[in-house]
């Protein structure tokens, strides 16, 4: 029996990972890299995959490397799990042309960003969303990050945008609980944590389960949160997120941006990674042991 409220539903399965972008050593994209983190991905307990999202450095890659990414990792896992491509923008025409690709291409569904930097209000940023979905034919996963774009999705506003047959779901990063709860009890929208230390938080109150960039290095582990939690042994669900702090805190908490810390791990462990683009710079030795250690002292535990 299990202790979980009614799940939202699960258009691109639970436990999803934030998957970096690899680049080769001269920062060129390392497709066959890509293929080989998915395969791992996957085979270690990710159902499903987001493609160039923040940890993936949509920033500074190309539209024909988006598409090039989907297209690589497609053929390296098939169709065991579905496929999410970010293709937000600060700009509605860019990024309705990327979600037409990212179809084109092999997409399962889209993230799609709050405009960034010139901050619409709640109306424009309504109209945004119900254009790109529109579009094309794909499901349309919100992504609301404020922290980063400005720009808050309010509660409101998503009531709203979830009467769109093709806007199914969200990537939390809001840091609202409250605002969240209210979403989660009016529409139903499937809710996915996208800070890993909120993934059992927001899974107990009927969220769907997580997009996680901390998943790059410890896929297994945090599945196992939720297996846990829908066995009904709350009690060891807790500890396994509690057992996570220690590495979300260094992952994402410590100064560095995730898709810093996720490819130091990833390249100290011998898996694909490579460099991250500028304006990002890479971690530095002291950092890149701290990472070590905790991941090392976190897979022994």
């Amino acid at each position: 029996m299990t202790n979980a409220p009614t799940a939202s539903p699960s258009p691109f399965g639970r436990a999803l990972c934030a998957m970096i972008t690899p680049f080769t050593e001269s920062g060129s994209l390392d497709l066959d890299g890509a293929q080989l983190l998915a395969v791992r991905l996957v085979s270690e307990g990710c159902d499903g995959l987001v493609l160039s999202g923040t940890t993936g450095e949509s920033p500074t890659t190309s539209d024909a490397e988006k598409a090039a990414l989907v297209t690589a990792v497609r053929e390296a896992v098939g169709d065991r799990v579905p496929l999410v491509s970010g293709v937000g923008t600060f700009d509605t025409r860019h990024t309705v042309e990327l979600a037409l690709q990212a179809e084109k291409a092999g997409a399962d569904g889209v993230l799609v960003v709050s405009p960034y930097y010139s901050r619409p209000p709640q109306d424009a940023l309504e109209a945004h969303f119900r254009e790109v979905a529109d579009a094309s034919g794909l499901p349309l996963v919100l992504y609301d990050i404020p922290g980063r774009t400005g720009t808050r999705i309010e509660p409101e506003t998503m009531i709203r945008l979830a009467e769109h047959p093709r806007i199914v779901a969200v990537k939390d990063c809001s840091y609202d609980f409250l605002g969240t709860q209210k979403v989660l009890a009016r529409t139903d929208l499937a809710y996915y944590a996208g800070c890993d230390e909120h993934i059992l938080a927001l899974y107990a109150v009927g969220a769907t389960g997580y997009v996680s960039t901390v998943a790059n290095v410890v896929p297994a582990q945090l599945r196992a949160i939720l297996d846990a939690f829908e066995a009904g042994d709350t009690p060891v669900s807790a500890r396994l997120q509690q057992r996570t702090t220690p590495l979300i805190e260094l992952m994402m908490a410590a100064g560095l941006p995730g898709t810093v810390t996720a490819k130091a791990l990833l390249n100290s462990l011998g898996l694909p990674g490579g460099p991250v683009r500028a304006p990002l710079r890479p971690a530095g030795r002291e950092a890149a042991d701290e990472l070590v250690a905790a991941y090392e002292e976190f897979v022994a535990g």
